[in-house]
């Protein structure tokens, strides 16, 4: 977007994803997986059980995303109500404005935005019943 009036460019503000924030999956044996892709593949598992990879934003260098990458123990009710085996977290702008745009769109919304201190979440159904996390970072 241009503003007329200097001709610079100003940021998109709107309520939208501008990224993906996590891949999460089932597995029979979390433990087992996260060795095999340690060992084999070399990723490094954190704090939080799971691989974090880094990343900058082309436009703001200086800014450095996180993908987080966790698998779940097959039958977790994190994905609930979900029948699926895997929840992809969107990293979001503006998750108020979303999820209020979401409303008006009759997108399912499976709980309040909770904040925590590396972000706000909420959680979302698409219409073939995947559990869809979105975030937006502190």
């Amino acid at each position: 977007m241009k503003n007329n009036e200097n001709n610079e460019s100003s940021p998109d503000t709107r309520p939208k994803v501008t990224g993906i924030g996590g891949i999460f999956f089932f597995s029979e044996n979390p433990g087992e997986i996260k060795q095999w892709y340690a060992e084999n593949l070399g990723l490094e598992v954190n704090a939080w059980g799971s691989v974090s990879f880094e990343s900058r934003n082309i436009n703001k260098p200086e800014e450095i995303n996180a993908l987080q990458w966790s698998p779940f123990k097959k039958g977790d009710d994190y994905f609930s109500p979900s029948k699926k085996d895997f929840m992809i977290n969107y990293q979001v702008h503006d998750i108020e404005g979303l999820v209020n745009k979401l409303k008006q769109n009759g997108v399912t919304i499976l709980d309040e935005i909770t904040t925590y201190d590396y972000g706000k979440f909420v959680h979302i159904m698409d219409t073939e019943g995947n559990k869809i996390e979105l975030w937006e970072p502190l």
